[in-house]
């Protein structure tokens, strides 16, 4: 086994109708579905945030949904409530075949820090456990795909490629966000890191 598909947070929050819709996210369902079987392994993130998470704007006084505050890791953007854990938002997409999946991967969990990549808290240096998962099966190839693009997608794409694993994102199976210009900049950030873009 050398090559996995690694389905980013295809979540009912980030569909249409979620708490942190992201648009036409509902469409690339069919697409990640249509791709699993030419992969050895298939893993699944999950956002899963306990419901007091410092990302949630509704938790900060006065702070609006999207703007961004320093942390003691960096900049957060802070977000609405959202994939909070155990709820219906929280849920894969009906539509995702979770059947397929080896290995689902919860993130985000730590209430003082979020995480959008799959490989590691937002500190860039806590791991979530997934490297050495795909290491101990001899996995090298992985391609990426899901919500959100210029967030999630591209943060877990560019740590894969700086692990050493080779990293390509499948456009036409993501979609973004694009707040304030992020889907451009995540789109040079992926390539600068050495991410081949599909």
């Amino acid at each position: 086994m050398s090559c996995a598909l690694i389905v980013i947070d295809m979540q009912n929050d980030f569909c249409p109708g979620g708490a942190l819709a992201v648009a036409d996210g509902h469409a690339v369902v069919d697409p990640i579905n249509a791709m699993m079987g030419d992969f050895d392994a298939v893993i699944l993130t999950q956002d899963w945030h306990p419901a007091d998470h410092a990302s949630f704007a509704d938790d900060l006084e006065g702070a609006a949904a999207f703007s961004t505050v320093q942390m003691p890791y960096g900049p957060q953007v802070l977000w609405p409530r959202h994939c909070v854990i155990g709820s219906q938002g929280a849920a894969f997409h009906p539509g995702l075949d979770v059947s397929a999946a080896d290995l689902v991967l919860r993130k985000g969990f730590r209430a003082s820090i979020d995480s959008y990549s799959a490989f590691f808290e937002n500190d860039h240096r806590t791991p979530t456990g997934l490297a050495g998962y795909l290491h101990d099966r001899g996995i090298t190839d992985l391609t990426f795909a899901g919500l959100a693009l210029d967030f999630c997608v591209a943060w877990s794409a560019m740590d894969a490629a700086r692990l050493g694993f080779r990293a390509r994102v499948v456009e036409d199976a993501c979609r973004a966000i694009d707040l304030d210009g992020s889907l451009a900049a995540a789109r040079r950030a992926m390539a600068d890191a050495g991410v081949t873009l599909a």
